[in-house]
C-alpha cells in the first residue's frame, strides 16, 4: 500500500541529493500565496505530505493524502515560473467497488509576476500576480484528475506590520475548470470560482515563524454546497540557510475543504 510513496520518495531524494543550497523565502505551508519571486537564475523546491479526513458527503471516500512538490525558477523582469503535481492517495470504505486509489493527479505549469516590492514609509503593500494553466494529467476514473483543463488569474498584496509581522491577501478568478486536488477543492465541471485567501504570520524566534489562515472558494452561482472554507495554523523552522521545516494543521467546512488534517513538509533553494 505505500510502494507509491516509497517511489515518490526515492525520486525526490535523488532530485535533493544532486542540488545544492542558495537563499529565498518561501510560503509552504500555507495556501495564500506570497509576493515574493525566487532570484533570477535560481531554483526553489518545495515538497509537502498533506493527509486529510474527507467531508462525510463524500462517502464511500473516506481520506485522502497528498504528496506535494513545487520547483520554481526566477527569470529577468521580476518573473518566476512554477511547475507542481501530486502524488495522490484516495482511501475508500471496505465496502466500495474500488477500494483505494494511488497516482499523480493534476500538473500546474504557473508565472509569477513581482509588480511592486514594499517600501518603508509607504503605505503601499508589495504587489504580484500570477497566471496558472492546470493541465488533466490525472485519472479522472479513479478522482485523481479533474479530467478539464484549468485556468486561473490570482492577485497577491502583503504589507509588514512592524519588523516580525505581515499580512498576506490573495484574491483570485478561476475562468474555466475547477480548483479540485483529488477530492479536496471544487469540483463544478464548468464555469467561474472565486477563490481568496488572507494570512498573518509573525516571526517569534530568529528561526521560527509562526501563522494563521483562512482560504477559500465558491462558485460563481454561489453554490455554498460546493463551497469551500478552511482554515490552517502553521509555521516553518528554518533548519540551516535556504532550508526549513514547513508544518501546519488545518480544518475546514463544506465538501470542498478537509474536515480535518496535517501537513508537513520541506522547502529548499539552490543554484
Amino acid at each position: 500500500m505505500y510502494s507509491w510513496s516509497l517511489n515518490c520518495a526515492r525520486l525526490l531524494t535523488s532530485i535533493f541529493a544532486a542540488l545544492c543550497y542558495s537563499t529565498a523565502c518561501a510560503q509552504q505551508p500555507f495556501y495564500t500565496d506570497d509576493p515574493g519571486v525566487t532570484d533570477r537564475g535560481k531554483f526553489h523546491f518545495e515538497l509537502a505530505n498533506e493527509f486529510d479526513v474527507l467531508q462525510t458527503s463524500l462517502f464511500p471516500n473516506l481520506r485522502q493524502n497528498t504528496l506535494n512538490y513545487r520547483l520554481n525558477y526566477g527569470l529577468p523582469w521580476h518573473l518566476e515560473i512554477d511547475v507542481d503535481s501530486p502524488y495522490l492517495g484516495i482511501f475508500r470504505t471496505n465496502a466500495s467497488q474500488s477500494r483505494h486509489s494511488f497516482g499523480p493527479g493534476d500538473t500546474n505549469l504557473g508565472l509569477k509576476w513581482a509588480i511592486r516590492e514594499e517600501k518603508d514609509g509607504s503605505r503601499v503593500p508589495a504587489l504580484a500576480t500570477t497566471f496558472y494553466v492546470e493541465f488533466p494529467t490525472g485519472d479522472n476514473r479513479n478522482q485523481l484528475g479533474s479530467g478539464l483543463v484549468d485556468y486561473w488569474l490570482n492577485g497577491i498584496a502583503q504589507k509588514n506590520i512592524g519588523h516580525d509581522t505581515r499580512v498576506t491577501a490573495n484574491a483570485g478568478i478561476l475562468f474555466a475548470g475547477n480548483t479540485s486536488t483529488g477530492l479536496i477543492g471544487i469540483q463544478t465541471t464548468r464555469g467561474r470560482v472565486f477563490t481568496a485567501g488572507l494570512s498573518v504570520i509573525r516571526k517569534v524566534r530568529p528561526r521560527l515563524e509562526l501563522g494563521a489562515e483562512l482560504y477559500g472558494g465558491v462558485t460563481g452561482n454561489l453554490d455554498l454546497v460546493r463551497s469551500q472554507l478552511q482554515g490552517l495554523i502553521g509555521g516553518k523552522y528554518e533548519l540551516r540557510k535556504g532550508l526549513s521545516l514547513d508544518f501546519g494543521i488545518l480544518g475546514g467546512k463544506y465538501i470542498a475543504s478537509p474536515r480535518a488534517g496535517a501537513q508537513l513538509g520541506f522547502s529548499l533553494d539552490f543554484p
